[in-house]
């Protein structure tokens, strides 16, 4: 009878079960923490054809805020 294949202990198993998880499984354990530390915006197909790049949305993002600024400091003279 032939011995079947040794792993030597680095390679993954085809398949988990939840018993080898005895702490249990969570589904989104982290994902608070990933929400936190990103700060990627999802754009409008329409609005994202309109920026090349990623710099281009934060110079008009910038060109906005500044005006608005303006606008507000124009108000309360």
């Amino acid at each position: 009878m032939k011995k079947g294949k040794r792993s030597n202990g680095k390679e993954l198993r085809r398949e988990y079960k939840r018993a080898d998880f005895p702490k249990g499984l969570a589904r989104g354990k982290y994902a608070s923490r990933v929400r936190a530390g990103s700060n990627v915006v999802r754009l409008d197909p329409e609005i994202a054809s309109a920026f090349p790049t990623s710099e281009a949305v934060n110079e008009a993002l910038s060109t906005v805020l500044k005006a608005a600024k303006n606008a507000r400091v124009s108000k309360g003279r």
